[in-house]
């Protein structure tokens, strides 16, 4: 009989006996792959915390106990152990539950955490607020995972929490990746505690001791380990602990694949008052044998066999190139050509695309873990000794680099290239991720070139400009997905910076568009063009510098104006283009399309699309209402 088809909430699972625990554990694994083999989503991950996930839910006292997943992809067993199991086959769709958790969704979810490196500062500060209430009953643990450690946020909460006697348990979940492979100091310490034999053997013999035949009376035993604790460990491994020297109780390394040890420790440190940091050891992809070998590849796979697998490939049609490859290739090739570009990345190095430079050039390719805010200010340093750094970044990821932005690159007019990737909606990973707010938060700051492409050839052209200009920062900012064209790319070209074109004259009204979403309006201008309907389109190319020659001439000749963006409806092109019209006196009717003034869920970029107006038909019947006017 099945255990996972009973389970409905977390209060299920504490009626199951402690040996029925792995039989949990196998179902929930199987379910997970099963469900994220058609639909899509974070699978490595959440496989790697199946014993986790079911230990702590039979621990804890949820909700009333805080649990805090960081990064939320590591929490699809939570989710389904906690009411979601029949919606799951929804995770990350149209109008279904979210692929990370949201504090709007359940009540389980105790914080939402679509970026890394965010749970120990949300727990401490749950920790904090309990001790301020009275409220001594309440347990407080994150669980931070795939590189998020190495983020600085981790580091300045861990500082403050070890200086506190709040009561509160970090379990690292150390699988040695984060979607890419793990790099720098951190990661190496962390292999050299875990793979210290003296230290193992040492733990391993006090933990079984504390969970033997004394287990009904620990405290002596903890006590006992406590004053020795630190001793043992700093002569075996040769040195202080790091997490007890920032004032946390270090607890591990331990498999964190045993779920009924995970329980009988995690039972035992409910019993340990103040800050304590739970090691545990996991891998990545667990139970998948392809996911366990491919890790980087299986971090989200797309569709696949369940009993194999094999990767199942949508199409042999001849596809565009992503742009993301379009600027691995392009920054590569220029790489040959210059040995000062360099290429720069927080953890996303497969993302980008900086794997293909990383290939040819890796002495100049700097992968520097999950830590936005330094890629920036290291590039600065780059850039200053005349090197060119290509610094790429996911646009929502970027809002974390904004002061080093404007402080150590933009006030100093550095030439530092940021590359924004997934800029506009991104689909399925929803409000977390989608890239709304670069172009407005872009455009207020000084020294700043800001341009989006129409396309990969365009991409390739801008990469090649930003490269050739070398005298303030260059943002170029680009969607997730294919471009428009299978044609191979042509060679690179400089653009002249600040300078739109007209790709289509027309009548009566012009549609302003800055990035790919241009495509979508030559789509609406076929559609309108067989109803009498001809509106121009011009290709803005540039946010900033404004190209204010062109817009005199498009302002003279059409009366109403359409600006199109995937960007936030309020700082953007439609603000820029709306306070041109007031400087200059004009009296052109200014309508937008742009993302509405709320956070966008997670869908399909089609359905997403359609439902903010981005798509052919949605922008031919915004132009329908304008000229009908």
């Amino acid at each position: 009989m099945s255990i996972l088809q009973a389970i409905n909430t977390p209060s299920d699972i504490k009626k199951l006996n402690l040996n029925e625990l792995p039989q949990l554990c196998d179902e929930l694994r199987n379910f997970i792959i099963t469900e994220t083999a058609e639909n899509p989503g974070h699978l490595g991950s959440s496989l790697g915390t199946v014993e986790l996930t079911v230990a702590l839910h039979y621990v804890f006292d949820t909700p009333h106990d805080k649990l805090v997943w960081d990064v939320g992809h590591q929490a699809y067993g939570h989710k389904i152990l906690t009411g979601r199991k029949e919606c799951f086959a929804n995770n990350r769709k149209y109008k279904g539950i979210s692929g990370f958790p949201k504090m709007s969704e359940s009540e389980y979810d105790s914080f939402g955490t679509g970026h890394s490196s965010t749970s120990v500062s949300a727990v401490l500060g749950m920790a904090i607020a309990a001790k301020l209430s009275g409220n001594f009953s309440r347990q407080h643990v994150a669980v931070i995972g795939d590189g998020a450690m190495g983020g600085g946020m981790a580091f300045e909460a861990m500082n403050q929490a070890g200086e506190t006697n709040a009561n509160l348990l970090i379990i690292l979940n150390d699988n040695k990746i984060a979607i890419d492979k793990n790099v720098g100091a951190m990661s190496k310490y962390l292999l050299h505690i875990t793979a210290s034999p003296g230290y193992n053997r040492t733990k391993n013999r006090l933990w079984n001791f504390l969970s033997g035949k004394n287990r009904n009376n620990p405290r002596p035993l903890l006590r006992f380990l406590s004053k020795i604790g630190n001793g043992i460990k700093g002569l075996i491994l040769r040195g202080s602990n790091m997490f007890q020297s920032l004032g946390f109780r270090y607890f591990g390394p331990l498999d964190g694949h045993d779920v009924m040890h995970l329980v009988k420790i995690l039972q035992d440190l409910k019993k340990i008052e103040g800050p304590k940091l739970l090691h545990i050891i996991t891998i990545k992809g667990k139970g998948l044998k392809m996911a366990e070998e491919n890790q980087i590849v299986y971090h989200a796979p797309g569709k696949f066999d369940p009993d194999t697998g094999e990767q199942i490939e949508n199409s042999d049609v001849p596809l565009p190139p992503r742009y993301q490859d379009v600027f691995g290739l392009t920054v590569t090739e220029l790489a040959a050509l210059d040995p000062k570009v360099v290429g720069i990345t927080p953890a996303m190095a497969t993302g980008c695309s900086l794997t293909v430079m990383e290939q040819q050039f890796p002495e100049r390719m700097f992968d520097v873990g999950i830590a936005e805010q330094h890629a920036v200010t290291f590039a600065a340093g780059l850039a200053v000794d005349g090197y060119i750094p290509f610094c790429n970044i996911y646009s929502s990821f970027m809002q974390r680099g904004y002061d080093q932005l404007i402080h150590d690159v933009a006030l100093q007019e550095l030439p530092v290239i940021f590359c924004l990737d997934r800029a506009g909606l991104v689909g399925e990973d929803g409000a977390t991720h989608h890239g709304a707010f670069d172009l407005a938060f872009l455009r207020t700051v000084p020294n700043m070139i800001i341009a989006s492409p129409l396309n990969e050839t365009e991409l390739r052209h801008l990469l090649f400009t930003a490269y050739r200009h070398r005298t303030s920062p260059f943002a170029i900012r680009y969607p997730k997905g294919r471009g428009a064209s299978t044609l191979p790319l042509p060679p690179m070209r400089e653009l002249p910076i600040g300078k739109g074109e007209i790709v289509k004259e027309g009548n009566k009204l012009a549609i302003l568009s800055i990035g790919p979403l241009g495509n979508q309006a030559s789509k609406a201008i076929e559609m309108l063009q067989q109803e009498g309907i001809t509106p121009a389109l011009v290709n803005m190319r540039f946010l900033k510098p404004l190209d204010e020659t062109l817009l005199h001439k498009i302002v003279e000749h059409y009366p109403f104006l359409l600006t199109l963006e995937d960007g936030a409806c309020y700082g953007g092109l439609y603000s820029a283009v709306s306070e041109f019209i007031t400087q200059h006196n004009y009296d052109n009717k200014v309508n937008t399309i742009a993302l509405p003034d709320r956070f966008i869920e997670q869908g399909s970029l089609s359905k997403l699309y359609a439902e903010v107006g981005f798509d052919a038909a949605g922008i031919a019947e915004t132009v329908r209402q304008i000229v009908c006017m």
